[in-house]
């Protein structure tokens, strides 16, 4: 999950290095070049990119793809960081979504960590130094994190069903002639290293996704999404160093404060399930002692 992050903040840097581009150009480039890489992958592979459960691994690639256009929206026309940080809202949503979908717990403590982390969300916008940051790229943030919650939970329904490279594979499946079409009406022919960028934009989402969705599947949803976290780090020092970007101080402590939130939820999540592990354990050992 950590490199997968890194990975994903290197095509946030494409992203924001492509601001001639519009938005639904980007995510056309994105998802053809991913697509053609998961096919040859899985022909490789000698697997059926079609996968088992074609309505979960459908619903998956229409939420991916909605989250990922408007987080697009949200990194062209805010800072790097502001954008990042907003759409990493996505584990609490992830871990909200999983109550329902996936029936795993929620603790009290672990609402208020999601609360502290909202009140970040709110202290980045209302100290937003540089003025770029409305209310309408925010919702458009928080918007574009709950279908990556929802995405992120349909990964974690697949998990005994399908191949790591089929999940990924119908994002661009769904992506690729959605984005073609919308893309028709305002396309924008890319010049010099815009190729590369848009190449790159490609080949970094596909790294991305394929140990993004091995993550994912390896640990319960509200633990593992939290490592995701640590791309606000390459955000910040992309903004920083490439486009000369700043944050108030009240801006940062929010952007902590979110942090702060969902780190603390993972922590406390994890001795949640460990002392209900040693419990089974113990009560099982009681149960073979009576027995006895």
């Amino acid at each position: 999950m950590i490199i997968s992050s890194f990975a994903f903040s290197l095509m946030h840097l494409c992203v924001k290095a492509l601001p001639r581009i519009p938005v639904f150009e980007l995510v056309f480039f994105r998802g053809f070049i991913s697509l053609v890489i998961s096919y040859v992958a899985l022909k490789r592979k000698k697997v059926s990119p079609w996968g088992n459960n074609k309505k979960v691994l459908l619903m998956r690639g229409l939420f991916g793809v909605s989250a990922l256009t408007i987080f697009f929206i949200t990194l062209q026309n805010i800072p790097l960081a502001g954008a990042v940080t907003i759409q990493y809202l996505s584990p609490i949503f992830t871990a909200f979504f999983a109550i329902f979908l996936l029936k795993e717990k929620m603790m009290t403590r672990q609402w208020i960590f999601f609360g502290l982390a909202f009140l970040g969300v709110f202290l980045l916008k209302g100290f937003d130094i540089s003025g770029q940051i409305s209310y309408t790229y925010v919702g458009l943030g928080i918007l574009s994190a709950c279908l990556s919650g929802l995405a992120y939970n349909c990964i974690r329904l697949l998990k005994d069903t399908e191949e790591p490279l089929v999940v990924v594979f119908y994002f661009p499946l769904v992506a690729t002639p959605i984005m073609a079409a919308l893309s028709y009406f305002e396309w924008v022919q890319p010049i010099g290293m815009e190729w590369l960028a848009l190449l790159l934009l490609g080949v970094f989402t596909q790294i991305a996704q394929i140990l993004m969705t091995k993550g994912i599947q390896s640990d319960t949803a509200g633990n593992i999404m939290s490592l995701k976290y640590v791309g606000i780090l390459f955000a910040f020092a992309y903004g920083y160093f490439f486009f000369g970007e700043s944050y108030s101080f009240m801006s940062i402590l929010g952007i902590f404060l979110l942090f702060s939130g969902v780190i603390l939820n993972m922590i406390f999540k994890k001795k949640d399930q460990k002392t209900r592990f040693d419990d089974r354990r113990e009560d099982k050992k009681l149960g073979s002692s009576l027995a006895k």
